[in-house]
């Protein structure tokens, strides 16, 4: 059994000083097994080093955002380069018209660009840039995808929406991914009331055949503007985005995560006449977009730009679908050799694997993925998902891999005797929850 004193203890420490002990909720202690949840010393490539000198393959890239892995050469050099000739000033860096020029050029749908530090901030000023553009409040979000943004708007819909006041709820609609006529009905019960559209291209469904053209028109048929979220999908499906993979029109788009390798940056572009509403406009009131001492920082969009080239030089987009399909095949065929197929499932896009752990009745259980994750970290493996970095060689491909062929016995033996008896502590919660 490894050792995780180190981190238990700096953890009882962190406990008593930061709320939930984490800056994210996913990086929470309680979405790990009991008293195995490793404090990251430091990372190299796919690879990472605990408080207590355990090291483990990390899969899940850093929330999805190392798309390159850690300490990416060429964008640490790019950063350094940045740094050393300061990292903020009264004005605008000259770096940021060349940025701009970069992803304006990448991005299919982008006529203009604002850079921010996160993609809540990004979504949340394309939100309100809607409003403001269509004269309307309403804004309507995909219930099948999990996150937009952490201000009130979207958290409002969630189960920890305490604190914000409870007239905003009604400001926030929902309709179903892949289902024209639910978005439909939705712009029937609200006439003339939704400002905008937002959805994620693909989680871990992929859209059908006429969808997004279909959502397209929609949104041309009722005035609504489509907003589409690229956090994720940005630099991960592709460098131009899901909206090049699949043709989607959107008339605001956010990207984030990946599109600097994990350093923090975010972009919300889109046409031109929308997108000017947040500048110096004289014939309609503003918006305020996005105004932020930290954005825009040279060694980030620095980074970006390390990240853009690397993209193109070595096809990175195409490097992460191969890089999971090979583990996707090398799961499935262990996990189908032991007859447990049903049981533990991958899913999504090949570059953006998560996992399904059910019980024994076939729904989704929150104890059997807690029997997962620790029996994966005793093998060496840091997987809250699958999700790969180009960073991930064959070697930790196999790794993986082996940690599966392992896990099964003792899945099945959980699945046969009761799962109380397989599991150290208590199991996992979810990340978003009401209490607890």
């Amino acid at each position: 059994m490894r050792n995780f004193t180190a981190s238990n203890s700096h953890m009882s420490a962190v406990q008593a000083l930061i709320p939930g002990g984490a800056h994210t909720y996913a990086k929470g202690d309680d979405q790990y097994p009991a008293d195995m949840a490793p404090v990251i010393e430091r990372g190299a490539g796919c690879r990472v080093w605990d408080l207590d000198g355990n090291e483990y393959v990390e899969f899940g890239s850093g929330l999805r955002s190392t798309t390159l892995g850690h300490g990416f050469g060429p964008v640490v050099k790019a950063v350094q380069s940045q740094l050393a000739r300061g990292i903020n000033f009264v004005r605008p860096h000259r770096i940021e018209l060349e940025a701009a020029e970069r992803l304006v050029d990448l991005i299919p749908s982008a006529e203009m660009v604002k850079f921010g530090i996160n993609g809540s901030d990004a979504t949340t000023a394309a939100v309100r840039l809607a409003r403001a553009f269509t004269n309307r409040d309403l804004v309507a979000v995909c219930r099948q995808h999990p996150f937009f943004s952490t201000d009130d708007w979207f958290i409002v819909t969630t189960p920890m929406s305490a604190g914000i006041p409870k007239e905003t709820e009604r400001l926030t609609v929902q309709f179903s991914y892949n289902d024209l006529n639910d978005l439909t009905r939705l712009f029937e019960t609200y006439p003339g009331q939704i400002a905008a559209v937002m959805l994620e291209a693909e989680t871990v469904e992929p859209p059908e055949p006429g969808y997004f053209a279909g959502l397209r028109s929609l949104c041309d048929r009722y005035g609504a503007l489509l907003i589409l979220d690229e956090i994720i999908t940005g630099f991960r499906w592709h460098e131009r985005g899901a909206q090049f993979i699949y043709g989607i029109e959107p008339d605001l788009c956010v990207f984030g995560k990946g599109m600097a390798n994990g350093f923090p940056l975010s972009a919300l572009a889109g046409r031109r006449e929308i997108m000017r509403l947040g500048g110096l406009v004289d014939d309609v009131d503003r918006v305020f977009l996005l105004s932020q001492t930290a954005g825009a920082q040279p060694w980030a969009l620095a980074a970006m730009m390390a990240v853009v080239d690397t993209y193109q030089r070595e096809r990175t987009a195409d490097q992460l679908q191969r890089v999971g399909g090979e583990l996707r095949r090398g799961i499935e065929e262990v996990v189908a050799d032991a007859g447990l197929s049903s049981h533990f499932q991958l899913r999504g896009r090949d570059c953006n694997l998560v996992y399904v752990a059910r019980d024994g009745q076939g729904q989704p259980s929150q104890a059997f993925r807690t029997l997962v994750l620790q029996e994966f970290l005793e093998r060496g493996i840091l997987a809250p998902s699958f999700v790969v970095s180009a960073a991930h060689d064959p070697a930790s491909i196999s790794r993986a891999v082996d940690a599966v062929a392992g896990l099964m016995p003792v899945y099945r033996r959980a699945l046969e005797h009761g799962i109380e008896g397989s599991l150290r502590g208590r199991p996992v919660r979810p990340a978003i929850r009401t209490r607890g």
